[in-house]
């Protein structure tokens, strides 16, 4: 269960630590409106099969499908946003999904079971939440060292420039600003 949620800081750690922004294309948009589709289609049959079961399992069935579309809709509009904020909102969203998919387990049991299952739904639930919340401070510490560390490079070679006068210097400085990225 884990393991989504592992691809889901991955998919956001690499695209953040890459530095940048792309903005919404056509087909990135297209890509996810039919993600969308398909996560409403597999809801749709998902809770038609249910329709065969009744009582708890059936809350149960409906519970899993609902988490799955939550999945499915929250992977496309993560990947669409592209952005930090929205893997962790989307992280957050998906542990909700899953505690209401737990808590509908849990109720299909009875007295300490039932006492023991609820508290283990909510610690997942909590740990998801604070492992979603923990993951993104950290990649933001990172790109922020990481923002300061080449801020720190560029005063350096810009000091480095000062020693040279005229042509040499403007050729440092060209240099420094293509090799920062300035």
């Amino acid at each position: 269960m884990r393991t989504p949620h592992v691809i889901l800081l991955l998919g956001a750690a690499m695209l953040w630590g890459a530095g940048h922004a792309r903005a919404a294309t056509p087909a990135s948009k297209l890509a996810y409106q039919q993600a969308r589709d398909m996560a409403a289609a597999t809801y749709k049959n998902a809770r038609a099969q249910c329709d065969a079961v009744t009582g708890n399992p059936k809350d149960v069935c409906v519970a899993e499908a609902k988490a799955a579309r939550v999945r499915s809709e929250e992977e496309a509009r993560a990947q669409y946003e592209d952005t930090l904020k929205a893997y962790t909102k989307a992280r957050l969203r998906i542990a909700d999904a899953n505690y209401d998919r737990d808590k509908a387990r849990c109720a299909g049991l009875a007295g300490n079971e039932k006492d023991v299952c609820t508290a283990q739904a909510k610690a997942t639930l909590v740990a998801a939440r604070a492992d979603a919340k923990a993951d993104q401070k950290t990649i933001e510490a990172r790109n922020e060292a990481r923002d300061d560390k080449l801020d720190a490079a560029w005063k350096v070679a810009m000091e480095r420039c000062d020693a040279f006068a005229g042509a040499a210097r403007d050729q440092c400085v060209s240099n420094a600003k293509v090799q920062f990225g300035k």
